[in-house]
């Protein structure tokens, strides 16, 4: 039995789509379908019905992939002992993190592993929170970097840091000139917020509710790129973003930000591990360094040459930049 073959019936099974999955590795669907036809071929029976949304395990399915699920874990277990006794580090670690806390984190922990770690290749996956947690749950992960509103506790989840929330706009904007901006300023404000359904959103729109108003989106979008560009290139259009998102283009003089406060909307980064099983010591490797990056960093997913200024803004080193610091 192929591990790889095995890896992609899960990666459906939890995905409930052969597209997600294919856009997720970047081949065409047939290719998956075809993979997923001669794999039930080879078990026998049909493991996936179809549905108007996508698929879904059969009864049959849901069985196989419980079982299969535990062979991959003891396989890679039986394959990391014996590569602890070859003395060499070597291994895949599959890497789930929200879009937003991506960059420079994953750049920077790929050239750590290739300086220090050659032989253990990330597989990185982007998804939000809720598919994050369930990717964990079904093993489709090793280990995950996201966002919670609490601070996490117990041995499944390290704290590594807290992000703050920004009001983010054009250059030479007045209201984001400022060092902090209260959270009830954005009423009548022209917005551009991530798409619903969403907990970034619903969290959004449920502040200003307590406060007495409603967020005025003029325009959605899930993609940070996205959003990022509209504001830049609309005066008195705003966004709501972290800092570790923006602070590039802050640097570079194409977008301005301030702080929200009353209530400062700050979320919790943490590095989640799997419910079940133990961690490879491939595992083990990246989730140090990922940790240390994090902590050389202040505790944020920014580096420090891009930290906030003692105002609370972040601040630019651009000569070109006309406008004042955030």
């Amino acid at each position: 039995m192929n591990i790889g073959t095995v890896r992609l019936f899960l990666d459906v099974a939890e995905a409930g789509s052969l597209s997600k999955v294919a856009a997720r590795r970047q081949i065409v669907q047939s290719h998956i379908s075809r993979q997923i036809s001669d794999f039930e071929a080879a078990c026998g029976g049909r493991l996936f019905r179809r549905t108007g949304r996508g698929v879904a395990l059969t009864e049959f399915g849901a069985r196989a992939a419980t079982r299969l699920r535990v062979w991959v874990q003891q396989t890679e277990q039986v394959m990391d002992e014996l590569r602890v006794e070859s003395g060499t580090l070597l291994g895949d670690v599959r890497l789930g993190i929200v879009p937003s806390a991506a960059h420079p984190l994953m750049t920077r922990l790929f050239q750590r592993l290739q300086a220090e770690h050659a032989g253990i290749r990330l597989n990185i996956a982007e998804a939000q929170g809720a598919e994050l947690d369930a990717m964990l749950d079904s093993a489709a992960v090793d280990l995950a970097i996201l966002f919670r509103y609490q601070r996490p506790s117990g041995r499944e989840e390290k704290l590594l840091g807290v992000a703050h929330t920004y009001l983010v706009s054009a250059p030479s904007d007045a209201l984001t000139r400022q060092p902090t901006v209260s959270f009830s300023r954005l009423a009548g404000l022209r917005l551009v917020l991530p798409r619903r359904p969403s907990h970034w959103r619903h969290t959004l729109d449920q502040t200003a509710n307590s406060l007495g108003f409603k967020l005025h989106a003029l325009a959605e979008a899930d993609s940070l790129t996205v959003q990022k560009q509209l504001v830049a290139h609309t005066p008195g259009l705003y966004s709501i973003l972290g800092r570790y998102s923006i602070a590039a283009e802050v640097d570079r003089g194409q977008l301005q930000a301030s702080k929200l406060i009353r209530p400062d909307l700050c979320r919790h980064i943490s590095l989640a591990f799997p419910r079940q099983g133990k961690l490879s010591p491939a595992c083990r490797v990246v989730a140090q360094t990922v940790q240390q990056l994090v902590e050389s960093w202040g505790r944020q997913l920014i580096e420090r040459s891009e930290s906030p200024s003692r105002s609370g803004r972040v601040r630019s080193r651009s000569r070109k930049q006309t406008t004042p610091p955030m």
